[in-house]
């Protein structure tokens, strides 16, 4: 009998692993402190992207040969989000507690599929905080997930079953033509949703938007009344809290009169815009939000946790559990001990193993509070409504959109340019912007025009960051302009 393994992954030095840890903990708040004296983004030289595809080590390095590595060909190519120059797309850019929640939390490497232990108990108190925010009752439910496209996912299936019952779980739509409703500004997750749901992209109703970027609720109507005519049946309609291309909000109250009125699921997605109930200027703009039956939010945008962590609530639990609960053998449920604890978050979502996402935030909720980073919402959406008028009011730039939110859509005027020219000229300096790593914005497109989009969920922007985004804006146009 064999009395010690040698076989053990934990470090065979232990001191000198604590050392690496804290001079690579020192190294990560240095690079945090430090975000604004980099580039934004630069693009990863081809030497690095050959190393990066070496095949798999079958034999053991020195871990202090490892971290090295990391930091010569990893760490100076982020994707930049936590620059306050990053306007690039919706992503949050995080905060040092949200890092060190992350750390402690893979330390503890808990399984939140459900179970008797902590990390199971702090999800559900991050979910309860939210569930109240957003004025859903005491038999809610909620869930963490990666991200909003799994939430949205959550949603659409929780619908189904509400529209055809538990069985579809055995049965599938058997022959039923469900059909859904959302705008044309809707993020296309909700699309994959259907897909990935069986009910089909064709059942989801793509409707037009108005000049603010917002489902009429009239069309929704008249779309309802169509597919019924059809034999079609209605069972979703999603709304919009901040759409992805210009920060729209669909009328929610509306939307919820009428799916009330025609007994349709009401499905919010609000990916980043959700937050800003957390800002009381901003709150009453989703009014009707809390008449939702479900709501997918992110936390790693406007709220800043690190990635991933999304959410999704559910006005009726009970129903939500329906959609997702089993109970196999060897997930019995016991009324005390490690597998008690009832009930589990695997019979809310598709996972059975999950991470602790709900720590980092907790933590930074925690220690900056709820007002702070309403706050800091307040800020981007007051530094947006600046940049804007700005824009405006510079003859080398039209503002394609109104602001509404947090985002800016616009374009360089190039004198004597159709528009087929313009759209490739902007494409071209949003390129080269990011190049030169002073800034990182986007593309879209505004109507039939692409659009510079430059989207602020970002803690550490000031305002002189978003001057140094114009004028390097103008100066890169100019010299495009010599070139021609």
């Amino acid at each position: 009998m064999r009395l010690e393994s040698t076989l053990i992954l934990d470090p065979k030095d232990w001191k000198a692993f604590r050392a690496l840890s804290h001079a690579a903990l020192d190294d990560a708040i240095d690079y945090l402190e430090t975000v604004r004296e980099r580039p934004v983004w630069q693009e990863v030289p081809a030497d690095v992207r050959e190393r990066l595809r070496s095949p798999m080590p079958l034999d053991p390095s020195p871990l202090e040969d490892v971290y090295a590595e990391f930091v010569r060909d990893v760490l100076p190519y982020p994707t930049g989000n936590i620059h306050p120059r990053f306007f690039g797309w919706v992503h949050g850019s995080g905060t040092p507690t949200g890092a060190l929640a992350d750390l402690l939390a893979s330390t503890m490497n808990s399984n939140v599929g459900g179970r008797n232990h902590g990390a199971v108990y702090v999800e559900r108190q991050v979910v309860d905080w939210f569930r109240e925010l957003f004025g859903f009752p005491p038999e809610g439910s909620g869930v963490l997930t990666i991200g909003t496209s799994a939430a949205n996912l959550i949603a659409v299936l929780v619908a189904r079953t509400r529209a055809l019952g538990p069985a579809v779980r055995e049965n599938g739509l058997a022959g039923e033509r469900l059909a859904g409703y959302a705008s044309s500004a809707t993020h296309g997750c909700v699309r994959r949703a259907f897909e990935n749901a069986g009910i089909g992209s064709a059942a989801l109703d793509v409707l037009p938007t108005d000049a603010l970027g917002r489902v009429d609720p009239g069309d929704v109507q008249r779309a309802i009344e169509r597919d019924r005519a059809r034999g079609m049946r209605p069972f979703l309609i999603v709304g919009n809290a901040g759409t992805v291309d210009i920060g729209a909000i669909d009328p929610l109250e509306a939307l919820a009169d009428l799916a009330q009125r025609e007994g349709l699921w009401f499905h919010v997605d609000g990916a980043f815009g959700a937050a800003a109930m957390l800002a009381p200027s901003l709150a009453p703009r989703l009014r009707g939000i809390e008449r939702a039956d479900s709501i997918a939010f992110d936390f790693h945008k406007w709220l800043h946790a690190p990635y991933d962590a999304g959410c999704v609530l559910v006005r009726d639990g009970e129903l939500h559990r329906s959609t997702f609960a089993s109970t196999p053998a060897y997930l019995t449920r016991m009324p005390r001990g490690l597998a008690g604890g009832a009930p589990w978050f695997t019979d809310f979502t598709l996972d059975l193993s999950r991470g602790f996402r709900a720590l980092k935030v907790w933590f930074s909720i925690k220690e900056l509070g709820a007002r702070a980073i309403g706050e800091a919402i307040e800020e981007n959406v007051r530094q947006a409504r600046a940049f804007g008028e700005a824009v405006d009011a510079d003859p080398r730039f039209e503002l394609l959109a109104p602001v509404q939110l947090n985002i800016v859509c616009f374009r360089y005027r190039a004198p004597g340019m159709d528009d087929g020219e313009l759209d490739r000229f902007n494409d071209e300096l949003t390129i080269r912007l990011q190049d030169g790593g002073i800034a990182v914005i986007s593309s879209t497109s505004v109507g039939n025009r692409r659009a510079l989009r430059v989207n602020i969920t970002n803690h550490r922007t000031r305002d002189d960051d978003l001057t140094i985004l114009l004028e390097a804006l103008a100066r890169i146009a100019a010299e495009m302009l010599a070139e021609r």
